[in-house]
């Protein structure tokens, strides 16, 4: 599993890598948020329900 962002949608408000379980954490927030480990995803989805302007989709 892999998450994949939509840059153009994402409001840098940091909820996906707040929620992240992953270690090191999937995210790096910066002007948007940045999928900087994907190999640690676990596929959980929360960083996709936590999204608040749903710009996340977690995917094969």
């Amino acid at each position: 599993m892999r998450p994949y962002v939509d840059e153009a949608g994402c409001i840098a408000c940091g909820a996906c890598e707040a929620v992240c379980p992953a270690e090191p954490n999937v995210y790096v927030i910066e002007d948007v948020a940045k999928v900087e480990h994907p190999e640690a995803c676990t596929g959980c989805k929360a960083c996709e329900e936590a999204c608040p302007v749903s710009c996340i989709e977690v995917k094969e």
